[in-house]
């Protein structure tokens, strides 16, 4: 029982530090650097997986895990030692900048969700650091869980709050595929 108080804390307590983070990025909107446009000069489809070959099977895979590159707006899906796949993505803005590091995929994933506080959803979300706070998603919807054209045609450059935006195509197959514990490098 005492455990479970804890948890409900913790989570009350990570839920008021994103509400304070999106409230001070939303204060500081005027002030947002112009995003960096994608390096390679190919334009991202927010609804289309972003290789023209199939997605790699995730069993036939050794040591799978995945690397994304700030730099680069992409996500690259490890396995066998190479590179399997490569999937455009936009992390976080200059004044919301996704965390650096090694994380791992975590249990809590889910269909959608949608934050008041940010007026922003997205469909097909897996989590990697904060249990729900720092994720893998699609681009984002509105409150009607429709897509937003104008966030989704900004794939490939940084402009989420902190999570990494996939295509529609994209953040399905991590949804429906990438288990809990894979590791994900963030650099």
């Amino acid at each position: 029982m005492h455990r479970m108080k804890r948890f409900i804390v913790f989570i009350v307590a990570i839920t008021a530090v994103c509400l304070a983070a999106f409230s001070l990025r939303d204060s500081m909107a005027g002030q947002r650097a112009t995003a960096t446009p994608n390096t390679d000069n190919t334009v991202a489809s927010w609804k289309q997986p972003s290789e023209s070959k199939a997605y790699p099977k995730w069993s036939s895979l050794s040591k799978p895990w995945i690397y994304v590159s700030i730099k680069q707006q992409k996500v690259y899906i490890h396995g066998n030692g190479k590179v399997q796949y490569v999937m455009y993505c936009s992390t976080g803005s200059q004044s919301s900048p996704t965390p650096k590091g090694t994380f791992h995929i975590q249990h809590q994933r889910g269909l959608s969700f949608y934050n008041a506080s940010s007026r922003e959803g997205a469909h097909y979300w897996v989590s990697w650091l904060g249990h729900g706070t720092y994720l893998f998603h699609s681009v984002p919807t509105n409150k009607d869980g429709q897509y937003v054209a104008s966030e989704a045609d900004k794939l490939g450059t940084p402009a989420s709050h902190g999570c990494v935006r996939l295509s529609i195509a994209d953040a399905k197959w991590m949804y429906k595929t990438v288990p809990y514990g894979t590791k994900v490098v963030i650099h």
